[in-house]
């Protein structure tokens, strides 16, 4: 079993053990703290008190950016520990937040959807690791983002269209993460630190989303 401090090579860019063995991959992950600051920035303008939950939200997508630098510098286990849990909460703080606070789903069924979510993130992370380069671990949540993009466009919210961009940038986003070790022999910078810069687009567009039709006080 792999010590908290062993090193990690999983990434085209990286050659070696330095610190900034990766410095695309560790660079781009400033679109996170831009996605943040932007969420913020928004947040600010509407009219109304943003819930603390949802502040919350926007401090995982910055933290989300601080773990993934940390991953791609150190390479570590316990770096990567830091990089996986923000990613995972976000999407469970999301899915929470969006049933409640936009869809209205009362407790009961919320705490049904979230097992559903749960169940399907298990589905796809017994798939075999080296599938799509391990771009399959997030496919429960693209699941939810396209279904929720199906919903927020029926039901007529505001922007009716942004978590339907938000799933076309999250497709590009896994393309690119899975394409990143095939294309290394010829891009000598693998395709990571464009997942990094689509996925902060991402993010960003479905905690506008919530922003923009969560119930203000």
């Amino acid at each position: 079993m792999p010590s908290a401090f062993t090193h990690l090579d999983l990434y085209c860019e990286r050659l070696g053990p330095g610190f900034w063995a990766e410095p695309l991959n560790a660079m781009s992950n400033g679109g996170f703290v831009i996605a943040a600051w932007l969420a913020w920035r928004l947040a600010g303008s509407l009219p109304g008190r943003t819930p603390r939950t949802t502040h919350l939200l926007i401090g995982l997508l910055a933290t989300i950016g601080v773990g993934s630098f940390l991953f791609h510098t150190l390479a570590v286990t316990w770096a990567m520990w830091a990089d996986v849990i923000p990613i995972f909460l976000y999407q469970l703080l999301f899915l929470v937040l969006y049933l409640g606070q936009v869809a209205r789903v009362k407790p009961l069924p919320c705490l049904g959807w979230v097992a559903l979510f749960f169940a399907v993130s298990w589905c796809f992370a017994a798939l075999p690791t080296q599938w799509l380069n391990g771009s399959l671990s997030y496919g429960s949540a693209f699941v939810f983002v396209a279904g929720m993009a199906a919903y927020h466009w029926r039901s007529g919210r505001r922007e009716p269209l942004v978590l339907a961009l938000a799933t076309l940038l999250f497709a590009l986003s896994l393309t690119c993460r899975s394409l990143d070790m095939q294309v290394c022999n010829w891009l000598n910078t693998g395709t990571h630190p464009l997942w990094h810069l689509l996925n902060a687009g991402v993010l960003y567009l479905c905690t506008r989303a919530l922003l923009l039709n969560e119930g203000r006080r």
